[in-house]
């Protein structure tokens, strides 16, 4: 199994953050209140959520979905958990934000 943030495309009329505050929801009941863009290349934008608000869930009925099989809290040193693109994102995350929190 591959644990993968949540993520998608940017739909017509939409900036990428308005997309990232939108896929989260969508994919996570969780509502964006603070983010951070953590790094961008060919028009592919990795987001850090810096706060948010609800409970997370998995909403079945939405079509974009259907290849979600389960959500699941990861700790950042659980990484057998992340694939060859999610892996690099948190090495960066951690470097990036080094001294302002702890993870």
């Amino acid at each position: 199994m591959v644990w993968n943030y949540p993520g998608g495309g940017i739909d017509a009329n939409e900036t990428p953050e308005q997309a990232c505050i939108r896929e989260v929801q969508e994919e996570t009941g969780l509502i964006v209140q603070e983010l951070e863009l953590l790094h961008e290349t060919d028009k592919k934008y990795t987001y850090y959520v810096k706060s948010f608000e609800g409970t997370i869930s998995l909403d079945k009925t939405l079509r974009e979905n259907e290849d979600i099989l389960e959500l699941k809290w990861i700790g950042v040193n659980e990484y057998d958990y992340f694939d060859s693109y999610t892996r690099p994102m948190l090495e960066l995350l951690s470097s990036k934000i080094a001294g302002r929190i702890e993870l």
